[in-house]
């Protein structure tokens, strides 16, 4: 991993989510009306949400899992009713107040422990599962990588995760954000291929017990994501 590359684009990251689109990301993640262009992303999140969670399974009683880029907590609260042990970390700390706030009563045996801070942080501990979805979308594709393979030290099963595809509509996409003012945008996505992903992963002789697993594509308006699984052999 670049460290420098990383932590400058996580500060980016952080500051973005944090300050500049709380407010619009809160109203996202809720169930107020929002205009056309973010429902179909609002859908689009919904989806890819329900493929990660059916791909770790309905019964989740005895696993401690890391919800890694967990925003305000939809994804961390639907694994701890199936009962798992979450914790659920983010770069903004203004997202996780956020969850905490939304965070329900839960039945049973499941729980979420929300932290603000590094979802690579090595005091988070060891993991059954690790979820990032969308939240490596904006590092290239070696720190991402080098970011999972850290990820993957600490983790006993999979990891599910999403990356954002290198397609003709996804860089016109990309594209047509540079229109916008420069205090309007969010950091840049970055579009890689999955046959690009296995070939890092491959080079990473830490990854050597690890294997690509399932995959989907999810896109619908304004919403294009790859979900991707890695599991241990």
């Amino acid at each position: 991993m670049n460290t420098a590359t990383y932590q400058h684009r996580r500060g980016e990251i952080e500051h973005y989510f944090d300050r500049t689109a709380a407010q619009n990301w809160a109203r996202l993640t809720s169930d107020a009306p929002v205009g056309r262009i973010r429902a179909t992303v609002r859908a689009g999140r919904d989806r890819m949400r329900s493929t990660l969670l059916s791909w770790l399974g309905e019964d989740l009683r005895g696993r401690r899992i890391l919800d890694a880029g967990c925003g305000t907590g939809a994804l961390a609260i639907e694994a701890a009713r199936r009962g798992a042990t979450v914790v659920a970390v983010d770069l903004s700390p203004t997202l996780v107040a956020l969850a905490f706030e939304r965070l329900p009563e839960l039945p049973g045996e499941g729980s979420v422990s929300f932290r603000s801070g590094d979802m690579l942080d090595p005091a988070l501990g060891e993991f059954d599962h690790v979820v990032a979805m969308d939240s490596l979308i904006h590092y290239r594709a070696h720190d991402a990588v080098a970011a999972l393979s850290r990820l993957a030290q600490r983790t006993r099963h999979s990891i599910v995760f999403t990356a954002a595809p290198r397609t003709p509509a996804t860089m016109l996409m990309l594209h047509a954000g540079k229109l916008f003012p420069r205090g309007d945008r969010s950091p840049a996505i970055e579009p890689v291929t999955p046959g690009d992903l296995r070939r890092l992963m491959l080079a990473d002789h830490s990854l050597s017990a690890w294997h690509t697993a399932r995959q989907a594509h999810i896109a619908g308006g304004f919403y294009k994501s790859q979900a991707m699984e890695w599991t241990k052999a």
